[in-house]
């Protein structure tokens, strides 16, 4: 859209430069040890680990996916999925932050998740770390190719430049601070990418409105098309052969709504139970400076996050009645913040704006290649394969894990028609699935076995694959989105499995009664 717009790209550069000169800042510190690296030392305050969570799990998602969703079919699937996410995030901050931050260092000082779940359940043969850790490679691998898809749309709209060649240059750039800096310099440029996402997101939804000739404008427009603003219908797009929404006489076509039923709310919802499982989540609770600073990292979290969904949702709804024919299939309107950017902004500010995108995609792909780093180096090659490894070897295993994860998700990502939000979906359903209801009950059943651990984990990722590919298709009830099913699976396999096995042993059980005791 702007070629060689000399003050977006200059505006961009600024922004690039800044944070690969952080990573280089905490390279040499985070190379000191391997909990440096993966957990910055348990030193994060507050408001690093309010903005820090909330940055990385968002991601390109929240600037682009979620807009793209309320532009092209209206508002249900876009506010019930962003109501169940904010229902999600507190109940996670309210009852998991907390216990995770002490039992963690109670399990034997965990820098991990799995790292976590072996040592709650005294694992001793690293069945359970080995799974948790190959659960992670798998999904965050789909996760860090949504994050370069956000990367690849974001220079081709706006600069019209080639797709595929500027998501490998965004995936480079990524690559680069999180192999330098470890776990700190992700955290620090997740604060200054939260921030960055939270006023370019108002900026543009105050922007929009007026552009749009004020809210009753807006709704006045917005309500002449059928089902495009309730909460219990969809709106339903006119589509061509080629799946291209119809326009006549300047104007988009829309058949009758659909009814958004009980089954679909459901779904939208069900989102929030992702958070229990979500590993770059988790892992800032673990690094928190002091579990008596969550509640206020919670709070900072929640205004940012309730602000943030609110003015994503309406950016894409208002953008339809600003450009209401610009995007004519779901995944070409995932760039509607963009072009609003371009349109209602100066540009070096739209330069400073758009950055916000990619900022949200570098602090979350960033979290998922030092996840999946960890993941394999800490719980796979040293857990696993050679338990006397030295800090450096671990190192240098999770950055080879890193240049791997990296070139399966710029694969994944080549094909330009990637719709962010169903790449999302899939990989939040099988963490949440995998990790959520083991995390729920390993911090408040004391009679979760580890057997009940290994199968709840395994059957919850199964349960979300096959409901995907298998289940779903079906339609009806079983269309609900697999998250739910896989949840509800693994949650009831625990609890059964550990009912029929031998109970804890006592150490582990006397863990369990005291780690709320900690002053951590």
């Amino acid at each position: 859209m702007v070629s060689n717009d000399f003050w977006v790209v200059f505006a961009m550069l600024i922004y690039f430069i800044v944070v690969v000169v952080i990573g280089f800042i905490y390279a040499k510190r985070s190379n000191s040890s391997s909990e440096e690296y993966f957990l910055g030392g348990r030193g994060l305050g507050p408001w690093l680990t309010a903005l820090s969570a909330e940055a990385s799990d968002m991601s390109g998602w929240l600037l682009m996916g979620l807009p793209g969703v309320a532009y092209f079919t209206g508002a249900s699937d876009a506010m019930w999925t962003a109501i169940g996410l904010a229902i999600g995030t507190y109940l996670n901050w309210k009852f998991v932050a907390k216990r995770l931050r002490k039992y963690s260092e109670k399990a034997n000082n965990s820098i991990t998740v799995p790292d976590f779940f072996s040592n709650r359940f005294h694992d001793d043969k690293h069945i359970l770390m080995t799974i948790a850790a190959i659960i992670i490679l798998l999904f965050f691998s789909i996760y860090t190719g949504s994050c370069f898809v956000t990367c690849g749309k974001l220079f081709s709209t706006l600069f019209g430049w080639d797709y595929a060649t500027m998501m490998v240059i965004g995936a480079l750039i990524v690559f680069l601070y999180t192999f330098m800096g470890g776990y700190l310099s992700v955290c620090t440029t997740d604060l200054i990418q939260g921030t960055l996402m939270f006023f370019a997101l108002a900026t543009v939804f105050i922007g929009s409105v007026a552009a749009a000739g004020g809210v009753d404008n807006t709704v006045a427009f917005l309500q002449a098309i059928p089902g495009f603003l309730s909460g219990t219908e969809i709106a339903t797009p006119v589509l061509d052969e080629a799946g291209n929404q119809i326009v006549e006489n300047g104007a988009p076509l829309f058949a009758d709504a659909g009814t958004y039923g009980v089954i679909t709310i459901v779904s939208g919802l069900a989102w929030g139970l992702g958070y229990f499982g979500m590993p770059q989540v988790l892992v800032r609770f673990m690094s928190v400076r002091h579990s008596n600073e969550i509640k206020k990292s919670r709070m900072i979290a929640m205004i940012w996050l309730v602000v943030s969904l609110a003015s994503a949702v309406c950016i894409g709804l208002i953008g339809r009645a600003v450009i209401p024919t610009e995007f004519l299939t779901q995944s070409a309107a995932e760039s509607v913040f963009i072009v609003l950017s371009h349109m209602l902004l100066p540009s070096f500010f739209c330069g400073l704006v758009v950055s916000g995108i990619f900022a949200a995609a570098m602090s979350s792909s960033s979290s998922y290649l030092l996840i999946s780093g960890s993941a394999v180096a800490t719980n796979i090659f040293k857990g696993l394969i050679k338990r006397d490894a030295t800090d450096r070897q671990v190192m240098i295993v999770a950055r080879l894990t890193l240049v791997a994860v990296l070139l399966f998700g710029i694969f994944i990502s080549l094909d330009q028609n990637s719709s962010i939000f169903t790449i999302v979906s899939y990989a939040w359903a099988g963490f949440g699935a995998s990790f959520g209801p083991l995390m729920l009950l390993s911090l408040y059943w004391r009679r979760t076995t580890l057997p009940g651990a290994i199968a709840g984990m395994v059957s919850g990722a199964a349960t979300v694959i096959v409901w995907n590919n298998f289940v779903s298709p079906l339609g009806g009830w079983f269309g609900v989105y697999e998250l739910l099913p896989g949840f509800l699976v693994a949650l009831v396999v625990i609890v059964v499995v550990s009912l029929l096995t031998k109970e804890p042993s006592k150490e582990v059980q006397e863990e369990f009664d005291t780690y709320m005791e900690l002053d951590v």
